[in-house]
């Protein structure tokens, strides 16, 4: 079990460098630290004088990769790639245009996301899968049949319609909750209430859909006949045998999600006005603020590749032969 996790953490570090390097690539090789100053300043009538002020403001004056004055280990060291690229591995992130510190800024704006997303995932999971079994269970009867069109309508749906919907219906007819805002401690409560009923009604329709695939796929192979055959009820082989078999692919999608528990959902927070992550990068990509947008690539990079490590491990636990294997 140990040389397993051994192996697949490994597998992750040069996928981790290696979206490093992209990452490093796209924003200092194909758009130049001048097309960030340009961007910036404006593009008509800058001076070679401003993007030059522009570029020791910000850090952005150095070498991209060798520095021919420096000396040593600093020709190396002294330079973009190193300071804005290679630094990213110890959590270092620099600063963001308006001088804040990008590190303090995620860990104070970690938790309002995760304080919608979590919920999100995990009531979603818990309603999505059960939704999906009843259907199965009732499989070919109006249940399963008004199921699928209740999915296939959810589904056809935008999420703003859900997000703007809901803020009207709950927050302006019934003043039920607040339309949008944040607040510290238990008053959070009420402001998270709405967006965590959007976010697990808007991804109701798919989710539902995908699991009842899996559990169909699953209830026709040999084993299901085979407990069907030894006197099992529907509800043992459903709930005990079908559920558990169908774990691998339900892991494999929950790995989408692990980013989202951390960086929240883009558009989500901006409409509810909460001050998470997702709202911060947005922000970040309408100001420009490259910093900020390097740092929430490189986190969501490094989100994704631990989920696809936690998810390898998963696997040995729901079957035991790809820990065998």
């Amino acid at each position: 079990m140990l040389n397993y996790i051994i192996r697949r953490l490994f597998y992750a570090i040069p996928i981790l460098v290696g979206v490093n390097l992209i990452t490093f690539a796209l924003f200092f090789v194909v758009n130049t630290p001048d097309d960030m100053a340009r961007m910036h300043l404006g593009t008509k009538h800058v001076t070679e004088e401003a993007i030059w002020k522009w570029k020791q403001e910000h850090g952005y004056n150095k070498p991209l990769l060798y520095n021919n004055v420096a000396y040593g280990i600093e020709k190396f060291t002294d330079t973009i790639f190193f300071e804005k690229s290679v630094s990213m591995f110890a959590f270092d992130f620099g600063r963001a245009d308006d001088g804040r510190d990008i590190a303090h800024e995620i860990q104070s704006r970690m938790w309002p996301s995760l304080a919608i997303a979590l919920p999100v995932f995990l009531l979603g999971l818990l309603a999505y899968i059960t939704f999906a079994l009843i259907m199965v269970f009732f499989r070919a009867t109006y249940i399963d049949f008004w199921g699928i069109v209740l999915c296939v309508m959810l589904m056809s749906i935008s999420s703003l319609f859900y997000i703007i919907a809901g803020q009207f219906l709950i927050g302006k007819l019934w003043h039920l909750v607040p339309i949008s805002g944040y607040a510290s401690g238990l008053d959070a409560t009420r402001f998270l209430l709405l967006p965590i009923i959007v976010g697990i009604i808007s991804s109701a329709g798919a989710n539902t859909r995908w699991y009842r695939t899996l559990f169909l796929e699953e209830i026709n192979k040999e084993y299901v006949r085979t407990a069907r055959a030894k006197g099992l009820s529907e509800n043992i082989v459903l709930f005990r045998h079908v559920l558990k078999n169908a774990m691998i692919p339900i892991l494999t999608g929950a790995v989408v999600v692990i980013p989202l528990l951390f960086l929240g959902g883009l558009i989500t927070e901006s409409f509810f006005g909460i001050p998470g992550l997702g709202s911060y990068t947005i922000d970040a990509i309408q100001s420009q603020d490259f910093a900020v947008v390097r740092a929430m690539v490189f986190l969501g990079s490094l989100l994704y590749i631990t989920g696809l490590v936690l998810t390898d491990i998963s696997y040995t636990f729901a079957d035991p032969r790809v820990r065998l294997e």
